[in-house]
């Protein structure tokens, strides 16, 4: 099982790597897998999205995080507190944002995270627009990828306070809606999708790149300024039809 995961997950960080998407560069980005109740594998920090192999993926304890996200104690030394999560201590070192893949990753469903820079979604995230693009859906494969609505999450520095805000707004998201998003939009910073399976994860991250690229081209060549959206009735109608969840289970979003 283990095995089959890791591979999943080197399959997932270089497909999100892909030069030709342009969806991280350089050492942008990260993923991570679910291996067990205890642990899980995430890419070390510095490691490319679009090269890294098995020697470039650090294995964590939950147990060593999950608490660190769920505490408001301050951490003099996030990266101390990184080293020893691994379950190798001669292992890599985790990316920064192990933090919040581990709490997210502790969701129920959520065997897989991912994390990238995209262009077209920063573009609306360095704008006054991202709160509205995490509400609102242009078209009903949003729907289907990237489910009615996003989490939005404010700036804030990438390590403990931003999982910690991560934690903080999905919670109240899931105590508001009933369920969680499963994209997560970062202003100033980037998208974080989640998923039962890789594809899951995979899928949600190239719609939300591709509704973004349209959102900016639509608000580009409107007189207001805004694209046109969906009829909220509409986005619930098509959440729940028996049909797109049976293109969930087609395209391998669902176990």
């Amino acid at each position: 099982m283990n095995e089959t995961s890791l591979e999943s997950l080197l399959d997932l960080c270089h497909k999100l790597g892909s030069v030709d998407l342009r969806l991280a560069i350089l050492g942008e980005g990260n993923a991570s897998v679910k291996l067990d109740d205890a642990t899980f594998a995430v890419k070390g920090s510095g490691f490319s999205l679009a090269t890294v192999e098995r020697e470039g993926l650090a294995h964590c304890q939950f147990d060593a995080l999950v608490p660190v996200v769920e505490s408001d104690t301050p951490v003099p030394d996030s990266d101390a507190v990184l080293m020893a999560s691994r379950t190798d201590k001669e292992g890599v070192k985790p990316s920064v944002e192990a933090l919040f893949h581990s709490w997210l990753l502790t969701l129920p469903g959520v065997n897989y995270v991912a994390h990238t820079h995209p262009i077209a979604v920063g573009q609306i995230l360095c704008s006054e627009h991202g709160p509205l693009f995490a509400e609102k859906r242009l078209v009903p494969d949003q729907v289907v990828c990237c489910q009615a609505q996003s989490l939005w999450v404010p700036y804030v520095d990438p390590g403990v306070e931003l999982a910690r805000e991560i934690s903080k707004r999905m919670r109240k998201f899931i105590e508001e809606q009933g369920t969680a998003p499963n994209t997560i939009l970062c202003q100033n910073h980037g998208l974080i999708t989640l998923g039962s399976t890789a594809d899951a994860a995979w899928g949600a991250m190239i719609m939300a790149e591709k509704c973004a690229e349209m959102f900016v081209g639509a608000a580009s060549i409107s007189a207001t300024g805004f694209p046109e959206f969906m009829p909220s009735e509409e986005v619930e109608r098509i959440a729940g039809r028996p049909d797109e969840e049976y293109r969930r289970k087609i395209l391998n979003f669902t176990n």
